[in-house]
């Protein structure tokens, strides 16, 4: 199963570290908060990536292309006059990485609909490029095929303006609204399971895939909710970055389920 991941978006509420990188690629630890998204799917054994870009999409390309010479031990040889090059260790990950730029001001359903033809026909996994969390992805996979439905996703609770989910008893989702300041629901954490009939439901590249797709979903009663109560945690804003730094720094980050 492949897993896709939005990168495309402007992070404008970041904008002290974004007006030089895609949110997705501002560092925590020293590498980009995508890399730590990626590194738990493959915790769980995924490790074929569709990145789907947009503001700055080259940065993303480029950090791809340096990451194998970045992580081997090398010996260039010029005492020839040419330029031999032999890799004696490499410790990345047995990744497979698209990156497909998706447009610069595409909206999210957009984006999605831009990489039908490298998903195919199977269900995938979907995610934002900018929130980690401890979700136990096998459970999630889990949880999609034991009910059969179009679409999965996580849900968390959260203070603040996100878009809640009402959920009946069977963990079918009714609606999808935006949050008001009187909520104490769960919102969408991300973290999806998608049945390939999820194409049906996007227009264009003007379709926010959080807007009319998901409403209709929830109409046609083919949207679940994978209840997670353990850590989630996006990054929109300078404060919730240095709150993932901190975390990491001290050895609390619960997202990091990989060893080193």
């Amino acid at each position: 199963m492949k897993v896709v991941i939005l990168a495309g978006g402007f992070g404008t509420r970041i904008s002290e570290e974004s007006y030089l990188k895609p949110k997705p690629m501002i560092e925590i630890g020293g590498k980009p908060i995508l890399w730590h998204i990626m590194k738990e799917y493959s915790y769980y054994g995924y490790n074929e990536f569709i990145i789907c870009a947009g503001y700055k999409q080259h940065v993303i390309k480029e950090w791809f292309a340096d990451y194998f010479l970045h992580n081997s031990d090398i010996t260039f040889d010029f005492t020839q006059g040419k330029k031999d090059m032999v890799i004696h260790n490499q410790h990345c990950e047995p990744w497979k990485v698209t990156v497909i730029d998706t447009g610069l001001n595409t909206m999210t359903g957009g984006r999605v609909k831009r990489i039908k033809e490298y998903v195919g026909n199977e269900p995938f996994m979907l995610t934002y490029g900018d929130g980690v969390s401890d979700v136990n992805i096998a459970e999630l996979v889990k949880f999609h095929e034991s009910h059969g439905k179009v679409a999965t996703i996580t849900s968390v609770v959260f203070e603040q303006l996100k878009g809640v989910l009402d959920i009946t008893d069977d963990d079918t989702i009714q609606s999808f609204r935006e949050k008001s300041d009187l909520d104490g629901a769960r919102i969408n954490g991300g973290y999806m399971v998608l049945n390939p009939e999820i194409f049906n439901y996007l227009k264009d590249d003007a379709t926010v895939f959080e807007k009319a797709p998901m409403e209709q979903l929830a109409a046609d009663g083919q949207l679940k909710a994978f209840k997670h109560d353990g850590f989630w945690q996006c990054m929109d804003t300078k404060r919730e970055m240095e709150k993932l730094e901190e975390l990491l720094a001290t050895g609390k980050a619960p997202w990091k389920v990989w060893a080193d």
